[in-house]
């Protein structure tokens, strides 16, 4: 239902266009009341504004649904390694093996391992979900940006308004040239004018309104998107051992080495092992942060 609106306001939008091209044949161009650089200037910002958030969306959606794509493959191989960490952990303490027990314990070891992979693996996806895919999917859902949208076709609709009606004024000058003296001519000239005149000022005042709703939105998109793909610390990781490294969410990490999946690294004046996969690369730091690392 929601398609078939749409697709009815654009069929609208394109015969009142063309409705607008034919009576310029007859009437003269109506470019005239949009000669102001100021109002022009605002048409153009608001055409930009309204790009922008769309194609922001468009790539703010394509993001929820990659990740939502990768939380559901990664959830089956989450659910595959704990299986086999279940059948290794199984094998190892029955241990049927009558002349010792290394696999036995190899196979205990193994399932542990495999099983705090998996646990960290099942966070990382929760971490994707709560803390990316949820923040990008309110604000593709979220009224914000369907106000800031709908105040901009309101406004382009009170401009093609305003574009017929200087027509219309366009046609009603003629006509008063043609019969100097019909007062019943210069009256409706003059009420044809004072209406556009309110279009015209009703049309400043909400592409104002629709600039900075639409500048908002931007710049909430962008800040948001950002803050989804930044290289900050991707969720928080508990240290288990002395040589291991605690992180919370919004940490900066200084890597000193990366080997086998894990990386040392220093952080908040302490120093550590943590899983590489937790953190995100980043080149560039605030210089305000640097007291954060060390």
């Amino acid at each position: 239902m929601d398609a078939i609106r749409k697709q009815a306001t654009r069929l609208r939008e394109q015969v009142a266009k063309q409705q607008q091209a034919v009576l310029k044949q007859f009437y003269g161009s109506s470019d005239s009341i949009f000669t102001d650089d100021n109002e022009l200037q605002q048409h153009q910002k608001l055409e930009k504004l309204f790009t922008s958030t769309r194609t922001a969306k468009h790539f703010q959606r394509d993001l929820v649904r990659g990740v939502e794509g990768y939380i559901v493959t990664g959830s089956k191989q989450v659910e595959i390694g704990t299986k086999l960490s279940e059948d290794s952990r199984k094998y190892g303490v029955d241990n049927t093996c009558t002349s010792g027990n290394t696999l036995s314990k190899v196979a205990l070891d193994f399932a542990r391992a495999r099983s705090q992979i998996e646990k960290e693996r099942g966070n990382l996806l929760k971490a994707f979900g709560a803390q990316v895919a949820e923040p990008l999917r309110a604000m593709v859902m979220g009224a914000p940006l369907e106000d800031a949208r709908h105040l901009a076709q309101r406004y382009d609709k009170i401009r093609q308004e305003a574009e017929a009606q200087a027509i219309e004024v366009s046609r009603r000058q003629q006509k008063v040239r043609e019969a100097p003296g019909n007062i019943d001519n210069n009256m409706k000239l003059e009420a044809a004018d004072f209406k556009l005149q309110e279009l015209k000022s009703n049309m400043t005042v909400l592409g104002k309104e629709a600039i900075a709703a639409m500048t908002a939105v931007e710049a909430q998109q962008q800040r948001l998107t950002l803050q989804r793909l930044i290289t900050m610390v991707m969720h928080s990781y508990q240290a288990e051992t002395d040589v291991e490294l605690s992180l919370s969410v919004g940490d900066y990490v200084v890597v000193r080495k990366v080997s086998n999946g894990w990386a040392e690294g220093e952080c908040k004046g302490k120093a550590g092992w943590f899983p590489f996969g937790y953190i995100e690369k980043r080149d560039r730091v605030l210089a305000s942060k640097f007291a954060e690392v060390f």
